[in-house]
């Protein structure tokens, strides 16, 4: 059976109860007061209010109230799903899509699919690349007897391509988004949008996120000298003069393959993306990559582990010079 016409994606009700049981797993957790398994599921259609506990109110699917601060909840609240008027199941379905596609899928492609708005569409893909952002580091990348490959490259149009009047003077990069990565050979991918690539800032994306003990693998660049003397091995080739190998280990090739993939994606499947948004979609290229085939992850598995990214992060809609409510925690 193929994974799209699995029961979750195309009946509510039934993405609801698929979304209990991966974020639930040991019973109903309250998310106002954190207590696992002390909930009871209300009669449908009827929702206890505060000091009028038999009023009757419109029915809503999956609503439990917790035992211990007597508060309603459903399986959302807390979550980027809470409050969304697109039925779950196409929720559900959009992230499948994107996680099975290598080089991404688009918000016009999403809502030809599922039948939506494009407006819908393009929110709810930038939702879900939210929830694959990483908001705490987990283990470093590298570590002893480890390599961990340092380039950057940069996303953007050619200024060639640009109207005369948005073209800026200058070549090579100008005009263009500086982006990061640190690759682990046979491992994880960390991205990074820069304003600038310095010296000082590699230092500190390397300090934070590569273990000290890694072997470093660089281009010949200057501005990874200084920071190559912080690890264990620091090792370079020269592309200038047309060496990409050298004794089968000096290498960047395993970033370079990651950064094809990443613009073929944007080039081939997004076209534009803005400075704004750059982050989230260095995000979702990351979480593919680092959920992949090689590593032992199958689209499901990697639409399953998506999931739990969902939870603490709440993304809506704000108005500028408008005061952010007390739960919408992550504007645009």
């Amino acid at each position: 059976m193929s994974d799209l016409s699995k029961p979750q994606f195309h009946d509510e009700a039934a993405a609801r109860e698929w979304l209990e049981r991966e974020l639930w797993p040991d019973g109903p957790v309250c998310p106002h007061c954190g207590v696992v398994n002390q909930a009871t599921l209300l009669q449908r259609g009827t929702k206890p209010r505060k000091n009028q506990p038999e009023q009757k109110r419109p029915a809503r699917d999956g609503l439990y109230q917790c035992n211990a601060c007597k508060e309603p909840f459903t399986v959302t609240v807390g979550t980027l799903y809470e409050r969304s008027h697109i039925p779950l199941n196409k929720w559900l379905a959009a992230t499948h899509l994107m996680m099975a596609s290598k080089k991404g899928m688009s918000a016009m492609q999403i809502h030809r699919m599922l039948g939506i708005s494009y407006k819908s569409s393009w929110f709810m893909c930038h939702r879900i690349r939210e929830s694959l952002r990483e908001t705490k580091l987990a283990m470093p990348l590298g570590g002893h007897n480890k390599v961990v490959e340092a380039d950057e490259t940069y996303i953007g149009g050619k200024e060639a391509n640009k109207h005369a009047s948005k073209r800026k003077p200058g070549r090579g990069p100008v005009g263009k988004e500086p982006v990061v990565s640190l690759v682990e050979r046979d491992g994880r991918v960390r991205s990074q949008h820069m304003p600038e690539v310095t010296g000082k800032n590699l230092r500190a994306a390397l300090v934070a996120q590569v273990d000290r003990k890694s072997y470093l693998m660089t281009d010949e660049s200057g501005v990874y000298t200084a920071a190559g003397r912080l690890f264990d091995g620091h090792g370079t080739v020269n592309h200038s003069i047309e060496e990409y190998v050298r004794g089968g280990f000096w290498h960047t090739n395993t970033v370079e393959g990651y950064f094809a993939i990443l613009k073929r994606g944007i080039i081939g499947t997004y076209h534009h993306v803005s400075q704004q948004h750059l982050k989230r979609y260095l995000a979702e290229f990351d979480y593919r990559y680092n959920e992949r085939i090689a590593l032992g992850v199958n689209d499901s598995e990697r639409m399953t582990r998506a999931i739990g990214g969902i939870v603490g992060k709440r993304l809506t809609y704000r108005r500028t010079g408008r005061q952010q409510e007390a739960d919408e925690t992550i504007p645009f």
